[in-house]
């Protein structure tokens, strides 16, 4: 094998191994969201993200709280919006 694919199938491999933890250290938290370093720190000293330091240096991150952090804000796509609008009209509709 030549090393292209070698450290293709590694990279592989270590986003599984990340997959299957819950908790996270920072540099795992930056692969797994795809955020930078320097903005991930900005979002923990400005307290956005949630996160923990447990020794007061190191952070660690819980994957359940990132996922739902990454999901805040949500947009309906338009279909969404088209049935709830339906369902809406339908069960407020005069008789």
């Amino acid at each position: 094998m030549d090393n292209f694919l070698i450290l293709e199938r590694l990279d592989r491999l270590e986003r599984l191994l990340i997959a299957n933890k819950e908790v996270l250290t920072f540099e795992e938290t930056c692969d797994y969201t795809g955020i930078s370093r320097s903005y991930l720190y900005k979002l923990t000293a400005s307290g956005n993200i949630p996160h923990s330091k447990p020794n007061g240096k190191m952070l660690f991150f819980e994957k359940a709280k990132l996922n739902a952090w990454l999901l805040q804000n949500g947009r309906k796509s338009n279909s969404e919006i088209e049935t709830e609008a339906l369902n809406y009209t339908f069960k407020n509709r005069r008789r």
